[in-house]
């Protein structure tokens, strides 16, 4: 790959700041990650997650994997390599929202440890907090809210997680969530805990 220099760009700086927008909202900015199996429940916390801020005039936005792939990322597929370009992107666009000041909660499979490891790689420490919401294959299949693992089950979706293709759990995740024993409400509450802990937002 080319550098930028060598394709003739320039970062193009702007006037207002990263620490101003900051100081406006009262809160940092930062890439809240979600990774786990479909059905795991990271959509359902995502969005848990971001009422229960936005009831604290915090500024959030949500990506969602489904939502993403209908617009930005239509033109991937589900091979190993369109999976790595699908977060490679997703990654890049985290890291501008952090930028924004805006506390963005990604809701992705993300299968591959070395993928989050890259996305998290491109922001300065403190500003990715990964959220492994880990439910057990069998209760994701049973919940199956999407009809995704009949499915593939039946052979109709190839290379799906969990089933015909990996998913790598993260080994040092910042939130461990078990969906399986909390409720959505208990599971936001532990991410909001942590982005407490981490000066992200006050502490209430």
């Amino acid at each position: 790959m080319t550098t930028a220099a060598e394709r003739n760009l320039t970062w193009h700086d702007v006037v207002i700041k990263r620490k101003d927008i900051e100081e406006l909202n009262s809160h940092r900015g930062a890439t809240v990650w979600f990774t786990g199996l479909s059905g795991s429940g990271k959509s359902t916390v995502a969005d848990y997650v971001a009422r229960m801020l936005h009831e604290r005039g915090v500024r959030t936005a949500i990506l969602d994997g489904d939502n993403i792939r209908q617009g930005l990322n239509n033109d991937l597929g589900f091979a190993p390599a369109d999976r790595t370009e699908n977060i490679r992107r997703i990654g890049e666009v985290g890291k501008l929202f952090t930028s924004f000041g805006t506390i963005n909660l990604l809701a992705f499979i993300s299968p591959y440890i070395a993928d989050r490891d890259n996305a998290r790689k491109i922001q300065a420490d403190g500003d990715f907090v990964e959220v492994y919401v880990d439910a057990p294959l069998a209760v994701a299949e049973e919940r199956d809210p999407k009809g995704l693992y009949k499915k593939a089950r039946a052979g109709i979706i190839p290379s799906f997680t969990g089933i015909s293709a990996p998913y790598e759990a993260p080994e040092k995740p910042e939130v461990h969530l078990h969906t399986d024993k909390q409720t959505p409400e208990e599971s936001a509450l532990e991410v909001i805990k942590k982005l407490e802990d981490m000066g992200i937002v006050p502490a209430q």
